[in-house]
């Protein structure tokens, strides 16, 4: 969810920057715990459909209404491999790892996407990555080995946490293609496109999820319509203005309170109780993605 980036200007917090900070990261945050819901009743690939092809819906309008003009075929194949990366790819991995994870661990798990971004840009673009990098990359990744080892069941190897992780490096590697678009093409028109071009690909399950959504229960339908509706489509465009309002730098330190807030959801909304192993790695994968970053921006 935190792959839209792009410059914003130098004001300050104001009232509506503030609120839409808000608006995303309560939306992002339950989203994690809305997946596990529409888990009960959905595959996780019928899950992804159902909320991005529902979602492609207002994408499609917004483009209609606001950017008519269709990209150039070159802009449009980078932006169906993002969609593929950080739709399609990313919603399955995500959706499949929260089979076994609990909302909270997993937001912080996908919150080591900027570690990926980090090393990628480093690696492929020559920014900076010093000692302070590897040694914040390296503590994040141990905060998700915690996470992925231990829970209330005992020691075992948690392959959905590395099938969130997986999704987190999608989302990285999407967040670094998509930075030349930025520069040339608006946040909010570059995502419509990604939402729609992403979901594409679960055409092809759409008849398996309509007959599991009319035979799903209410609240797991009530969750699929929320995540369409709240995460996806409110809280990508409440990201937006706030990256109009701020800084992508500012801005993308609000982000940090996702993965508490995603805890704290799990827990009122369906009762999920972390263990003091996973909180003892959930605050080593945050510490770690904060050092990368300061280290970072020096």
């Amino acid at each position: 969810m935190t792959a839209v980036t792009a410059i914003g200007n130098r004001r300050g917090v104001d009232g509506v920057a503030l609120a839409c900070i808000a608006v995303t990261v309560l939306t992002w945050a339950s989203a994690f715990v809305a997946i596990r819901v529409g888990l009960r009743a959905l595959a996780p690939v019928e899950l992804a459909a159902a909320r991005y092809l529902g979602a492609a819906l207002p994408a499609g309008l917004y483009l209609v209404l606001r950017h008519r003009t269709v990209p150039d075929l070159r802009t449009l194949g980078r932006l169906a491999v993002i969609g593929l990366l950080f739709i399609t790819i990313y919603a399955t991995l995500l959706n499949t790892g929260e089979l076994t994870i609990a909302a909270g661990p997993a937001s912080f798990i996908l919150n080591t996407m900027p570690v990926f971004v980090a090393v990628m840009a480093a690696t492929l673009l020559g920014e900076r990555f010093g000692a302070g990098g590897w040694i914040g990359t390296a503590l994040s990744f141990a905060g998700v080995a915690l996470i992925a080892a231990g829970d209330a069941a005992g020691l075992h190897l948690d392959t959905g946490a590395v099938l969130i992780l997986g999704s987190a490096v999608c989302a990285a590697v999407a967040s670094i293609l998509q930075k030349p678009l930025l520069a040339r093409m608006p946040a909010l028109a570059v995502m419509a496109w990604v939402l729609i071009l992403g979901a594409l690909p679960f055409l092809l399950v759409l008849p398996s999820t309509i007959g599991a959504l009319a035979a799903a229960p209410a609240a797991v339908n009530a969750s699929v319509l929320y995540l369409v509706l709240a995460p996806t489509t409110i809280g990508y465009a409440t990201w937006a203005v706030v990256l109009k309002r701020l800084p992508a730098g500012r801005a993308s330190n609000f982000l940090y309170c996702v993965p508490p807030t995603a805890t704290l959801i799990g827990f009122v909304w369906l009762g999920e109780t972390p263990t003091t192993l996973g909180l003892i790695g959930a605050a080593m994968a945050l510490a770690g993605v904060a050092v990368v970053n300061v280290t970072r921006r020096r």
